[in-house]
């Protein structure tokens, strides 16, 4: 599906540059390596990647500063590929605009399967939407309506204004913070033990197992992300 595509690779590990550049060649990406954040940027402008994969410990700028930067002018999606495994350090990136944050030493295997997330997340015209399946899930968004399978579900307010942010992000970790704020506004920083309690309803209500949730899954300490299922 997203072979070819152009993959920026933005990391002063020469190792970890070739590594990726030997998997995803062979897959049918196409590889840009910069080995600092000056670099990175000028190829992010001018190459127009469709994905940018980051380190944050460059040696000429810090790997946020380079984030903050590309997000000024573009919604390209970014995932972070750092040693940085600290729970601020992936939430505040992920605030920073990143797509995704996967910790080193990683599978290559897995990165390929966030690129193809971000690329697929990328492409869909989330403002247009105007129906989303993900598994045995079916959001009309015209009707407001709601499946699980063949039954139709009820959710209060909250709960749909909360799914909708999932809809509209599949793929993506949502921080607690982004989604308090987008519930609650952006002065209310102290409900989530409220949110937890309407994750709670969402897995009961969504969930073929909510106590073994697929739809809606925790990044501990970060938030919750809803993966791209086969349906």
């Amino acid at each position: 599906m997203d072979e070819s595509a152009k993959i920026l690779i933005i990391d002063d590990e020469l190792q970890i540059r070739r590594i990726l550049r030997l998997t995803l060649e062979t897959k049918g990406f196409h590889i840009t390596e910069a080995a600092n954040g000056k670099d990175g940027l000028y190829q992010a402008a001018t190459m127009r990647p469709d994905v940018v994969v980051l380190d944050l410990g460059l040696p000429d700028m810090d790997g946020m500063t380079v984030l903050t930067s590309i997000r000024e002018w573009s919604k390209v999606p970014v995932i972070i590929l750092s040693v940085r495994d600290e729970e601020k350090e992936k939430v505040a990136a992920l605030e920073a605009g990143a797509d995704d944050y996967v910790t080193k030493p990683f599978g290559v295997d897995e990165l390929v399967a966030r690129l193809h997330v971000a690329m697929r997340h990328a492409k869909q015209p989330r403002d247009e939407l105007r129906e989303f399946r993900n598994g045995h899930l079916h959001v009309d968004l015209v009707t407001r309506t709601v499946k699980k399978g063949e039954e139709t579900v009820r959710l209060t307010a909250t709960e749909y204004d909360l799914l909708l942010q999932f809809v509209k992000n599949a793929g993506r970790v949502l921080t607690h913070r982004h989604l308090m704020k987008e519930l609650w506004g952006p002065y209310r920083n102290d409900e989530t033990q409220t949110l937890r309690v309407h994750m709670a309803q969402l897995r009961k209500k969504l969930e073929s197992d909510p106590s073994f949730p697929k739809l809606f899954i925790t990044e501990s300490g970060v938030g919750y992300r809803m993966p791209l299922l086969d349906e």
